[in-house]
């Protein structure tokens, strides 16, 4: 059983992979100080970096659990959802309204996904 972890930090680490699966870290976006829809698209490209990093692409997706700061921003954040997350590969998902650890963000993401083969 191998267990490797990328980009480690004191807390966590950004990816973990272990029986070809992957998981990510929560991910938010890069400037706090956006609308939904830039955090939402902010946030996606980084889970597309790290993806990427670990072998594996959105098409892989197993699980996503969203969290957003307001349930009014729900709709806006599916839009930009719904345009990245390419057809028919839909992962098992959650999304619900969550303090998150710096109240400027407005939406975070937590992500599983299978290696690429």
């Amino acid at each position: 059983m191998t267990i490797r972890r990328l980009d480690v930090g004191i807390r966590m680490s950004s990816i973990v992979i272990h029986n070809n699966n992957v998981y990510l870290s929560g991910q938010v976006a890069k400037d706090k100080l956006t609308d939904i829809n830039s955090q939402t698209v902010s946030m996606l490209e980084e889970v597309d970096t790290l993806l990427t990093q670990a072998g594996s692409r959105r098409e892989n997706i197993l699980s996503a659990t969203i969290y957003l700061k307001e349930m009014a921003n729900y709709d806006a954040m599916n839009k930009v959802w719904d345009n990245w997350l390419p057809k028919g590969h839909a992962p098992a998902r959650a999304c619900v309204q969550a303090a998150i650890a710096e109240p400027e963000y407005l939406v975070e993401i937590s992500v599983i996904a299978a290696v690429a083969s």
